[in-house]
């Protein structure tokens, strides 16, 4: 029997397709697997993670911040409104009070007119009376008895009177003096008795236009020390100066008084300033009261009611005149 040979055959298109793809999908693999150091790209890792966390960190910091000023910012504006409210307030209150000081000025105004206008009618009826030749018999200027022919003056140096004042106790002295063109001897003195001119304490000193300038220019740096009570000028002022024939007038000025008892000091004056048998005291005692511690819409201060208690009691008692000033213009 005769053998046939047997033909090999070519590789098929099927087999190299299954070899193409195995290929393909080992350069696949090698493309997708990682290249590289597996520590360095730990360490990149790490450090990526970090600085998230530390930009997390900030971020939040800032929020944190942020939360903070905002909460300034509300309690700044809140007390910016506050502020607001009470400037509206204080503007109103403001209005209010200059339209009441309007009023009162208007009020005082008309009041002078009027006051005037019954000085005026009381003038003229007087003279209808009387005949415009009528005089007065007694020697009262302003209603104060001007028929002394000593003078001492009492004042009142305490702080107050020296910063609120003194410029009005210079005015008010140069209008007594006024009132007096001539006397025959001056002294002046404190409420605690220390005299003026020390070299003239126990003499009058002579009146004199030139004297009365330099008494007023003394005044106004003449600033011994006060306990704020007239007692002690006056008793010295009565001891150290009365004589029988002698007319004197003690002038107290002050503002407050600080002792402890008015009746204690009236019973003082009464003792050394006895009545003789026409119940005429030996010394006249004046006062006047300077506003100090009264002020429009403040309650009186208690100091300065009880000098006007005392004064009050003094001049009535002692042949003299209170006057209460009502401004230290």
């Amino acid at each position: 029997m005769k053998k046939h040979k047997r033909v090999q055959q070519e590789a098929s298109i099927s087999f190299l397709d299954v070899i193409s793809c195995g290929f393909g999908a080992i350069v696949l693999l090698l493309i997708i697997a990682k290249i590289g150091d597996p520590s360095a790209t730990s360490e990149l890792e790490s450090n990526l993670i970090e600085s998230i966390e530390q930009k997390q960190k900030a971020l939040f910091n800032v929020r944190g911040e942020a939360r903070e000023l905002d909460k300034r910012l509300k309690s700044r504006q809140e007390q910016l409104s506050e502020l607001n409210q009470r400037i509206a307030r204080l503007k109103e209150q403001l209005a209010s009070v200059s339209k009441q000081a309007a009023e009162l000025a208007q009020s005082q105004s008309e009041e002078k007119q009027n006051l005037q206008l019954v000085l005026q009618v009381l003038t003229e009826e007087m003279e209808r009376l009387l005949g415009p030749n009528f005089t007065q018999s007694n020697d009262l200027v302003g209603g104060i008895p001007a028929d002394s022919d000593y003078i001492i003056f009492v004042i009142d140096t305490s702080g107050s009177m020296q910063s609120a004042a003194w410029k009005k106790v210079q005015k008010e002295m140069l209008n007594i003096l006024d009132v007096y063109p001539e006397v025959k001897g001056l002294q002046i003195m404190n409420d605690m008795g220390q005299f003026m001119f020390s070299q003239s304490d126990k003499e009058w000193i002579p009146d004199s236009p030139q004297m009365r300038e330099l008494i007023i220019d003394k005044l106004s740096s003449w600033a011994p020390f006060s306990n704020s009570s007239p007692v002690e000028g006056i008793e010295n002022a009565i001891k150290t100066f009365y004589k029988p024939d002698r007319k004197i007038s003690i002038y107290t000025l002050g503002d407050d008084f600080q002792g402890r008892s008015i009746n204690k000091v009236v019973r003082v004056i009464d003792s050394l300033n006895i009545a003789n048998r026409n119940d005429e005291r030996l010394v006249r005692i004046h006062a006047i009261g300077f506003p100090v511690h009264l002020r429009p819409g403040v309650s009186p201060n208690r100091s300065a009611i009880r000098f006007a208690a005392l004064m009050r009691e003094l001049s009535y008692s002692n042949g003299g005149t209170f006057i209460g000033l009502n401004s230290l213009e």
